[in-house]
């Protein structure tokens, strides 16, 4: 989901608010959305089945804020059921429930369930249906799970449910454990609206066909990919139709532009650049997840935009919200964060993917523009994880943080790509979305952990502790000199942290070596402890040194010093013998002043701590690696022991 104007906007028309938006709006779209259904606990009365498939058929009239539905669900006992659980708001009125004709008694509570008596026991395995018959006027919550309204004075209707929507206007199970295999869905409506004009259904999948009957039509549509409730919506106006084909590799495709008839022009000037952007992402990561049937966009009264599943609900066609709602498409709604602790799997990834779109189209500068405004909005503060801590997942503001869900998980993903390279890091998402466990499922942030770590060979889990489970931010102090001359510079990288979750904020530093004659050498030294020294060659003279030029790493009040000390201290100290069996011997410059001594074992067990001696008796300790942390005058120094 995306951005949000003010409602008093709404009337305006589409063409005077669909230009501009920034980051920060798309977080607060969705933190709106969120607005009187976050809160609510996952509920744990509908664990127990998995959903196979939904018959959803519903009967709406744009001009009335009403729906008459009837849902049938085919669904796998997990356990011995006596009683089955949907979700509905409690203002819905349940007319009936059927199993193969027969009536089954029921009953709607003020948690918002209807909790159904099967006629037998359900025996874990059996697969079974029912169907549930209701109708009320939707409670909407925030951008409007259900939402009647006009455009140019034409009626429209729209749904719109994430996270906790979807139980406002039809009984479902919408917790993130399970996805529907499965839907067709059948939308009823006037033919025509009061200004004899037709009336238009838009819902996910495959249009496949419609009904005249007497004074009402009613459009199928069919949706064969798994599928979570928030993402199933339908909408209903006077929609200009019109598309643009993808050609997929001689296998095409159609997307789908509903549209009110007074934006028509506009529209058809800007849709047209979202088949460049399929094609990025296809060559980027894998073929669009829906080619079996389309991808669409689908104008609504607001300002923003929302992923639903091969048919985005779109208020603007700017093209970074065009981009960012595409990238969805495989990033949340092929692979869905499978808990909202996650969120960022989805948000922070439809962000990068809007940044590769500037990188792709707009060339280099404008991708540091964008890189520079989201590390900005990153490190206003100095708190924050990018995942959601569990106590913080009924607080609306904290999952849809632009800051840290969003901006903060899309850098990451960029030191990510950095670190990795272009073709291990997406190499490792085209495994990601292709994993058999995760595609067209549910990930959390271990899963793409582990994906990454495949493709890499890497150990990554200092870099996620310290990106998306720590807080906050390093700030870099870059000293350097050329004592030794022009073949190489010296170069010391100190770091402080904003937050103390974090030590140490492991990533490779960038660096721009500028020379006096014009020379530029752009570096990347693999930092991974404090106080550390390097020698890089250049083979020119240096006149200046500058940090991180493009922006590629998260940091804030980086300074950049000519030095004149020694920043190879680490070189002098010597360590004799090394393996030993019992004593270590320590020689090191008069002029440095050694404060402490620490030794850990492999497992970063602590085994002493003591103030500075020429010898430390190892004796007592296991025969393997040792681990040497030695505080000096110039920062601390690492040293590695082998014990026999």
């Amino acid at each position: 989901m995306k951005t949000l104007v003010l409602p008093f906007l709404i009337l305006i028309s589409f063409l005077s608010f669909s230009q501009n938006f920034q980051s920060e709006d798309i977080s607060e779209a969705e933190a709106k959305a969120a607005t009187g259904w976050f809160g609510k606990p996952v509920n744990l009365n509908t664990g127990n089945y998995d959903l196979k498939y939904h018959r959803l058929e519903f009967t709406v009239n744009p001009a009335q804020a009403f729906i008459t539905g009837k849902v049938t669900s085919h669904f796998v006992a997990k356990e011995n059921l006596n009683t089955i659980t949907f979700e509905l708001v409690d203002n819905m009125t349940v007319s009936q429930v059927t199993q193969r004709g027969t009536p089954l008694s029921f009953t709607q509570n003020n948690d918002d369930e209807v909790v159904i008596n099967l006629p037998q026991i359900q025996a874990q395995g059996v697969l079974d249906s029912l169907s549930v018959s209701y109708s009320g006027n939707p409670v909407s919550s925030g951008f409007g799970s259900f939402e009647t309204d006009t455009h140019n004075g034409d009626p429209v209707m729209w749904t719109l449910s994430e996270p906790f929507g979807a139980k406002a206007w039809w009984p479902c199970k919408q917790d993130l454990n399970d996805k529907i295999d499965v839907i067709d869905v059948y939308i009823t409506t006037p033919q025509f609206n009061p200004s004899n004009e037709e009336y238009v259904a838009v819902s996910n999948g495959l249009e496949i066909g419609q009904t005249i009957n007497g004074s009402n039509k009613t459009t199928h549509y069919r949706h064969q990919y798994p599928i979570p409730a928030y993402l199933i919506a339908i909408a209903v106006t006077n929609y200009t139709v019109y598309s643009h084909t993808v050609d997929n590799n001689g296998n095409p495709f159609e997307i789908v532009n509903y549209i009110y008839p007074e934006d028509l022009s506009y529209a058809q000037a800007r849709t047209p650049v979202t088949v460049d952007i399929m094609n990025l992402y296809a060559d980027l990561f894998e073929p669009y997840p829906y080619a079996n049937e389309k991808y669409g966009h689908a104008q609504f009264g607001w300002g923003g935009g929302m992923e639903h599943t091969t048919v985005s609900f779109m208020g603007s066609l700017g093209r970074g919200l065009i981009a960012h709602e595409l990238g969805h498409q495989w990033f949340g709604d092929k692979v869905t964060c499978g808990s909202w602790q996650d969120i960022w799997l989805n948000e922070g990834f439809a962000t990068y993917l809007s940044g590769l779109v500037i990188e792709d189209f707009d060339g280099s500068t404008d991708f540091r523009s964008w890189k520079q405004d989201k590390i900005g909005s990153i490190t206003d503060s100095p708190n924050g994880s990018v995942y959601i801590p569990a106590q913080d997942t009924t607080s609306v503001n904290r999952i849809f943080s632009s800051r840290l869900s969003y901006n903060k998980g899309a850098m990451v993903l960029h030191m990510l790509r950095k670190k990795l390279g272009d073709a291990v890091f997406f190499q490792g998402l085209k495994d990601y979305l292709a994993d058999p466990a995760l595609s067209y499922g549910y990930a959390k942030t271990g899963d793409l952990i582990r994906n990454m770590e495949a493709a890499s060979g890497e150990d990554l889990s200092e870099f996620f502790n310290d990106w998306i489970y720590g807080e906050g931010y390093p700030s870099y102090n870059i000293s350097w000199n050329q004592a030794g001359g022009p073949a190489t510079v010296n170069v010391k990288i100190s770091q402080t942290q904003s937050n103390s979750s974090v030590s140490f904020f492991e990533v490779p530093v960038p660096l721009r070596i500028n020379g006096t004659q014009g020379e530029t050498l752009d570096i990347w030294l693999d930092n991974t402890v404090n106080n550390q020294a390097f020698q890089p060659a250049v083979g020119f003279t240096v006149q200046s040194v500058q940090f991180d030029p493009d922006y590629d790493i998260i940091s804030r009040n980086n300074n950049v010093t000519l030095g004149t000390g020694d920043f190879f201290v680490e070189e002098k100290i010597v360590f004799y013998p090394n393996p030993t069996s019992s004593v270590i011997n320590i020689q090191k410059p008069e002029s440095l002043e050694i404060k402490n001594i620490e030794i850990y074992n492999a497992l970063g067990q602590l085994l002493y701590s003591s103030m500075y001696s020429e010898t430390v008796d190892v004796s007592k300790f296991s025969i393997g690696i040792l681990f040497f942390k030695i505080e000096t005058s110039e920062g601390i120094i690492n040293k590695t022991v082998v014990k026999e």
